[in-house]
């Protein structure tokens, strides 16, 4: 038996317990954040989408999916900010409680597929210029996104079996999926690690490079569109580093330490790094909502409009231009 049951317990009462503080502390803060953050920008991004940014292009139908990805997200963590903020007591059923596990890695690889779809179109763009015009038709973003949500649904639901309440001491605990039954979520998790991040992590950096590489030939790549181009090749990457990868290393960590012996501190502190990696992995909302802003000056101007951000900034200087005509008696004799 690993050193799950025995520290859970409360057995060694000469570990200090940073996990539990994060929980109670660090959580519905950050949940909170997010929740408000995201659901405002999300539901202004997928507004302009909708009724503003028409004809849709490839680009903007997964972007369109990505903002509704991320809005289903934010409107579960309310249920997480109660439970965290009440000293991990669910009182919303078994059913919500898979819901909203379920919802966060619904949204967390579906960002992922849907940012590597991103990238692989820009990479067609930018690489094959000739193919430009077919990949930005709407049915190619409309057959990708049907395909993501297609493989989620099918990559996800199992863990709908995985996610389990339990009840200790008079109170009902929603256990996140790290900390279910480790011999089960073991094997899925690496699956998941394997085929729902490292391979499409792997499909972005190979885009990244040959559409970095392919602007450096251009004799224009200093301007304005291959900065942007650049800027959002770094912003997609950043966003699988900084807020992926550290969840993917410390949930198969937590998991390894409930499989085995290890010291009361070594658990406590993994537990404690693997709570913070959660909300970490949603904040890959915030830069989706930069992603957008990014992807096209239409629907920049168009989210800082609806935002009457245009008040704050400078009116533009309109430069006039006069002419000056000299008469015959104005020319020097």
């Amino acid at each position: 038996m690993g050193s799950d049951h025995f520290f859970e317990n409360g057995s060694d009462n000469n570990c200090t317990k940073v996990d539990l503080l994060m929980k109670r502390y660090y959580l519905p803060v950050m949940y909170g954040v997010i929740c408000a953050v995201g659901l405002v920008g999300n539901a202004i991004s997928i507004v302009i989408y909708v009724a503003k940014m028409r004809p849709w292009k490839s680009n903007s139908i997964i972007m369109l999916n990505l903002a509704l990805t991320d809005l289903l997200y934010v409107l579960t963590l309310p249920f997480l900010v109660y439970y965290y903020a009440h000293g991990d007591s669910w009182t919303a059923g078994e059913f919500m409680c898979r819901f909203v596990r379920f919802g966060f890695h619904f949204n967390q690889y579906g960002s992922i597929l849907f940012l590597t779809c991103f990238s692989v179109f820009r990479y067609v763009v930018v690489v094959h210029p000739l193919r430009a015009a077919q990949v930005r038709r709407q049915r190619w973003g409309v057959a990708a996104c049907l395909a993501v949500w297609a493989v989620c649904a099918a990559a996800i639901t199992p863990m709908l079996t995985m996610i389990t309440t339990k009840e200790k001491a008079n109170k009902t605990y929603c256990l996140d999926f790290a900390s279910n039954a480790p011999e089960v979520v073991w094997w899925y998790g690496w699956l998941l690690t394997a085929l729902g991040y490292l391979v499409p992590l792997a499909v972005v950096f190979l885009c990244s490079f040959r559409i970095v590489r392919e602007l450096t030939k251009k004799p224009h790549a200093q301007s304005r569109i291959c900065a942007r181009v650049r800027r959002l090749t770094v912003l997609i990457l950043v966003v699988f580093l900084v807020c992926f990868t550290p969840y993917h290393v410390l949930r198969a960590l937590r998991v390894h330490t409930r499989r085995r012996p290890v010291s009361c501190m070594t658990w406590r502190w993994v537990h404690a790094a693997y709570i913070i990696s959660r909300p970490l992995a949603g904040l890959n909302t915030f830069f989706n909502l930069a992603l957008y802003t990014l992807a096209g000056k239409r629907f920049q101007r168009t989210f800082f409009s609806f935002l009457r951000w245009k008040r704050c900034l400078p009116a533009p200087r309109k430069h006039i231009n006069v002419a000056v005509i000299s008469t015959p008696a104005d020319r020097p004799s």
